[in-house]
């Protein structure tokens, strides 16, 4: 197969490219950037784009089998604290998502040879903050916050290809366990001062997954031809914030118990904390159903993996 990768310089995109170059197929990662150093493995092909048109690369997309579309600025920010989330920031984060989203639409569009799939992109803030007792399969409705709303948009940047005879897959995707850009080494630095614990109460909902299983989610859903619509990414453990800590702190060897006041986070981050003090409790229904099996189901045995790497 000949894959296209929007963002596959990213930390999910890597992981994704490098599984699939393992097996032969031809992977094409898109960047703004193609002379960087990106720590790709040796045979994946980065070409330039703009990730707001198809100028460049949409010839690219003629007779491919597959445009995976990760593009989109990082939530948060890529330095150690999180991003404020200014009017211009959330207009940023929205155009990143919409314009390589158009990107897309257009590549195909001009492609004589349609791709057969395009996987697009999104998370599970789509669904809006929820309680630990509410399990959000893919049918939930979206919030109505600016996660919801952002996700709404992000997904239906990519549905004219719909009508272009072109299979559609959404990707929610949980908080991906990884060092890389930044989540899980916000989550692990008060551990390693001895000051972890809970974010807020602790008791909101922390969807995750493990990287080896957001770029195997991923290929299951471009190998299998059945698969449209809304998929959740997120491990089947229901796990709060609470817990979770508890699991880093025993894995890392450091103590759980000093919790981090809500009230401080917002003080501090603003409209942007809420990525952590409010969550879902996503469900992996689809996947489940369509016989995919989690590499790593549980957060102990995902973060025991990524400490030993």
């Amino acid at each position: 197969m000949r894959i296209i990768i929007t963002g596959g310089t990213g930390q999910v995109g890597k992981v994704l490219a490098a599984d699939l170059l393992k097996d032969g197929h031809e992977v094409i990662a898109l960047s703004r950037n193609p002379g960087k150093p990106h720590d790709l493995p040796a045979g994946i092909r980065v070409e330039k784009w703009d990730a707001r048109t198809a100028d460049g690369w949409g010839h690219l997309a003629d007779g491919a089998d597959a445009i995976v579309n990760l593009a989109g600025e990082n939530l948060a920010g890529y330095s150690f604290f999180p991003a404020r989330w200014t009017e211009s920031r959330k207009q940023l984060l929205r155009d990143s998502r919409l314009n390589a989203g158009k990107a897309i639409v257009a590549a195909v569009q001009q492609a004589a040879s349609k791709p057969r799939v395009v996987v697009q992109a999104s998370a599970v803030g789509y669904y809006g903050p929820h309680d630990n007792s509410v399990a959000l399969a893919e049918d939930a409705p979206a919030g109505d916050d600016f996660l919801g709303e952002i996700c709404i948009e992000w997904e239906d940047s990519t549905k004219a290809v719909e009508a272009l005879g072109v299979r559609r897959v959404i990707t929610r995707g949980g908080v991906v366990l990884s060092f890389e850009e930044g989540a899980l080494a916000r989550l692990a630095l008060p551990f390693k001062l001895f000051a972890g614990g809970p974010m807020g109460s602790g008791k909101q909902p922390f969807p995750w997954i493990h990287p080896a299983d957001q770029a195997a989610a991923t290929r299951f859903l471009i190998e299998n031809e059945t698969a449209s619509g809304a998929f959740n990414l997120a491990a089947p453990e229901a796990t709060t914030n609470g817990e979770f800590a508890k699991i880093l702190g025993k894995v890392m060897g450091r103590p759980s118990w000093i919790p981090v006041p809500g009230f401080a986070m917002r003080l501090m981050f603003g409209e942007v904390a809420a990525v952590v003090l409010e969550g879902q409790r996503a469900i992996p229904q689809r996947l489940k159903e369509m016989g995919y099996t989690f590499r790593f189901p549980t957060a102990e045995a995902a973060l025991r993996d990524i400490y030993r790497a």
